[in-house]
């Protein structure tokens, strides 16, 4: 009997709260409450419990972030469009050089080793010049520093001002280079997509340059070639100040919503080494005209081309697999050109073996944020560029060195052996990802 008494009486207040919370839930004034059964079940308007001018706030912001995002990676794809610029016009204007200046093939690969003096200075005071200055100010003198150097390329000075000034050309290289590659690298969301196309943007300059450099390679004022390099060096002058306004990469991130984060890196090494001198071997051995400059744009626009169009390969074999893969197809590619005396087919094989090695660096610079610690990789950035550079200048110094020996035949065995002691190098690299830190 009890039983039953408290069994109904827990029914009544079960109604009388399901009653009650019904009517805190009809408007003011509402009589429907009497309609509403006893033990029906009230659904609650879950999305009111968000104001709509609040989401439509967060998407607003969200959408101007990303808006902020698009602009300044377009800047620091400019950036190094600029670099590609640079690296892609050596080979072109190389046999100009030697002609005008009457210097054999040792003497004018000393415009490798300078660059790679002035780059190895820029590497190592680029993480000084970043925590005195910040980002957005450091990235502007290396694109200033590029400015001077072509101003004093474009006279045709002395052979000894020429080549200084490619000294200043790589300092200023080394710090655009480092500072753009270590703020795509630092974004939290597709950072390896944006890695990509950043160093895409670099084949697409070393594209674009063959084109121009070759036909003033065949004019009397061959170097006011430097003039056009002055031109895009001051567009990215000009880019850099009114995107970033000497920002920290602290306020620059920021500014697309993302808290400060590190990762980082840079261009260069067998790239530079093939693109440099494969036009005087086309020249020279296979019997290439004034307009055999055209196979550098056809390497470079194959570097461009494998860091867009594999990217999907990359993420299908996995990045440390695929390496493997492109290393051997490139080997493979090499030893054709070395041993089949085709002037089609060697061009042909040079674009295929730049559509490979364009993958190599990016995917390399993605591993590296995965096994160095966060708080060493800033630090890193300048070092691994150095040695990048360090290599891309000793190589293309080496290589004129052989010629002068033995004939710019010697290319194609050194690229080989390039290849394979690269792919030695990346067989020891750590596979293991780091812990979190």
């Amino acid at each position: 009997m009890e039983l039953h008494v408290l069994s109904n009486a827990a029914g009544v207040s079960a109604q009388s709260l399901s009653r009650l919370r019904t009517a805190e839930q009809l408007p003011k004034g509402d009589d429907s409450i009497a309609e509403v059964p006893i033990g029906a079940t009230v659904q609650q308007n879950t999305e009111a419990s968000i104001p709509e001018p609040i989401a439509a706030s967060e998407e607003a912001g969200r959408s101007k972030y990303k808006s902020r995002e698009y602009i300044q990676l377009a800047a620091l794809y400019w950036c190094l469009f600029l670099a590609g610029w640079n690296d892609g016009s050596t080979g072109p204007l190389l046999p100009r050089i030697q002609e005008v200046y009457n210097v054999g093939y040792l003497i004018v690969s000393l415009i490798f080793v300078f660059a790679c003096v002035g780059f190895v200075s820029g590497a190592c005071f680029n993480v000084p010049l970043s925590e005195k200055l910040g980002f957005g100010k450091t990235i502007v003198i290396g694109s200033v520093l590029q400015q001077i150097a072509y101003i004093l390329q474009a006279p045709q000075l002395p052979f000894p001002v020429f080549v200084l000034s490619f000294t200043i050309n790589g300092f200023g290289l080394a710090l655009g280079d480092a500072q753009a590659n270590g703020f795509v690298a630092s974004l939290k969301t597709h950072s390896e997509t944006k890695m990509g196309l950043l160093h895409a943007s670099y084949g697409f300059g070393a594209l674009c340059s063959p084109l121009v450099a070759t036909q003033f390679s065949q004019m009397k004022h061959w170097s006011y070639y430097y003039f056009v390099s002055f031109s895009v060096a001051t567009i990215n002058t000009i880019i850099q100040i009114a995107v970033f306004r000497f920002k920290s990469q602290d306020e620059c991130l920021a500014q697309i919503g993302q808290e400060p984060g590190e990762k980082g890196t840079s261009e260069h090494s067998v790239e530079v080494t093939v693109g440099g001198w494969i036009v005087t071997f086309i020249q020279t051995v296979r019997g290439g005209g004034a307009n055999s400059g055209y196979i550098s744009a056809g390497f470079f626009g194959g570097l461009m081309l494998g860091r867009i169009t594999l990217l999907w390969v990359n993420r299908k074999i996995g990045e440390r697999r695929v390496l493997y893969l492109y290393a051997g197809l490139a080997i493979g590619l090499e030893l054709v050109i070395w041993l089949v005396p085709s002037l089609i087919g060697d061009g042909v094989a040079i674009g295929i073996v730049g559509m490979l090695l364009g993958p190599m660096y990016p995917l390399t610079m993605n591993h590296t944020g995965r096994v160095l610690p966060r708080w060493l990789l800033t630090g890193s950035i300048g070092w691994i560029a150095g040695f990048g550079q360090a290599g891309s200048a000793l190589f293309p110094f080496l290589t004129g060195a052989l010629a002068s020996k033995f004939g710019i035949k010697t290319l194609q065995p050194l690229l080989v052996s390039m290849m394979v002691f690269m792919t030695i190098l990346w067989a020891i690299v750590p596979g293991v990802p780091r812990k979190a830190d």
